[in-house]
């Protein structure tokens, strides 16, 4: 869809309501349904087939057809529940992949770390080769999870809260 928009460059007006249909009739990976059914609680019918009727439209006739409408209606709030219950397993796959990468670390009150130097305190003399971390630290309180208040070694404190992503264990 993006593509076709970006190939249409100013006749996006034109094309808008086509990719719009595209993406209301196409399964979502996470409910394996589309918007169009979870709404209506029925597949669309493309327009063409209105014009030139496809075997499906063609067979159906209008008692069975809405029998066959009553009954997908009747079960529509059974495929909404299915959906809902895919998207939240899909969640919690991505959710279980992302904490199966994360590493813990126990810090605890007296740890001393090292802080990563930021862009601003980096000496620009140095060039890439200059160090990467600050001196230690003395890890004095923790204030959030996984955010750090810290001391220098002349137990001067600093200024900010340090969040863990920003520190590195130190051994002496």
């Amino acid at each position: 869809m993006k593509k076709k928009l970006e190939d249409a460059k100013g006749l996006w007006p034109e094309i808008l309501p086509e990719v719009l249909w595209s993406y209301r009739t196409t399964p979502k990976t996470s409910t394996r349904e589309t918007p169009y059914s979870l709404v209506y609680g029925t597949d669309a019918v493309i327009p063409v087939e209105f014009g030139d009727p496809s075997l499906r439209y063609f067979h159906e006739s209008r008692p069975r057809n809405d029998g066959s409408r009553r009954q997908e209606l009747d079960e529509v709030k059974e495929r909404r529940d299915m959906a809902y219950i895919r998207m939240i397993a899909q969640k919690q796959q991505a959710e279980r992949y992302y904490n199966n990468k994360a590493k813990f670390r126990p810090l605890k009150v007296g740890d001393y770390m090292l802080k990563a130097k930021t862009q601003a305190s980096k000496d620009p003399r140095e060039g890439k080769l200059g160090a990467n971390w600050d001196d230690p630290y003395k890890i004095t309180a923790t204030t959030n999870k996984g955010s750090f208040q810290l001391e220098t070694m002349e137990e001067k404190l600093l200024p900010n809260n340090w969040n863990i992503t920003h520190l590195k264990y130190f051994n002496f």
